[in-house]
């Protein structure tokens, strides 16, 4: 089975963070996945902006996809001023369409920047009106609904996230590492400067890819662990140093376990 897999993030570098390593995996065995980010990126930096920083963005991410094997796709909205209009659900539906995804995988809608939500709102929105011929009529109408993913994140309310299907990505950190470092206006420059600790940035570049690999890699909770090992088992699991975690929308198709295992057929290898 051919799967094709389109993942959503608010910037340029977010589909990278949270689902990179993933991408990596499905690209190495020869499926599809796009990352498309809504907004163009266009002020976050503390010395440039606009168009000139939208450019430099753009770039990165191209770069980036180079690295994971994916195809990057970069929206016009926006960087800070992104809501979940009709324009935008309609640009996702028919990216949705576009791309035949199987799996559509973006953010969820309760995120502490207003991009990231608005981003996740219209994800959800395009959920069940992605097989409605009547919307959006110049991308055909998929016959069957996608399965909708969260990435995860860390905020707790309304309700925490749930890490229903849980990947092991040491096989592709590195490679997830690579493409992050693709992206040099964010984490050495404009992330350093907001966070307060740009004099901890490494000048060798070995040195910044493991430093990115310490810091931007994530952590796997006792959470994680557990729902890891229910689907590669309890030894793998035990093994494993980094992963991506994904919660299941209610709004797409509901997938049972043989159908997760046909998604993501690295845990069905494991």
């Amino acid at each position: 089975m051919s799967i094709r897999v389109i993942v959503f993030g608010a910037h340029p570098d977010d589909c990278d963070l949270r689902a990179g390593g993933t991408a990596a995996l499905w690209s190495r065995m020869g499926h599809a996945v796009k990352f498309v980010s809504t907004t163009n990126g266009d002020a976050g930096h503390h010395q440039l902006r606009g168009a000139e920083l939208a450019a430099r963005r753009y770039a990165e991410t191209q770069e980036a996809g180079r690295r994971l094997g994916v195809a990057y796709d970069v929206l016009g909205h926006h960087d800070g001023e992104l809501m979940p209009t009709l324009e935008l659900r309609r640009e996702i539906i028919g990216l949705i369409r576009d791309w035949r995804a199987d799996l559509v995988i973006g953010p969820r809608p309760n995120d502490y920047h207003p991009d990231h939500r608005n981003t996740g709102i219209a994800v959800q929105d395009a959920a069940y009106l992605v097989v409605v011929p009547a919307l959006v009529e110049q991308a055909a109408a998929l016959r069957r609904n996608p399965v909708f993913l969260y990435c995860e994140d860390r905020f707790q309310r309304p309700n925490p996230f749930r890490p229903d299907i849980v990947v092991p990505v040491d096989e592709t950190v590195d490679q997830k590492v690579a493409a992050i470092d693709a992206h040099a206006s964010q984490f050495y420059e404009w992330l350093p400067w907001v966070e307060g600790n740009a004099h901890q940035v490494p000048a060798e570049a070995g040195a910044r890819l493991e430093w990115l690999k310490r810091s931007r890699t994530g952590r796997i909770t006792a959470e994680m662990r557990a729902s890891l090992g229910r689907w590669t088992g309890a030894e793998r699991a035990a093994k494993a140093q980094f992963c991506e975690a994904f919660e299941i929308c209610e709004y797409g198709e509901q997938p049972g376990e043989a159908r997760v295992r046909e998604l993501f057929p690295m845990l069905r290898a494991g």
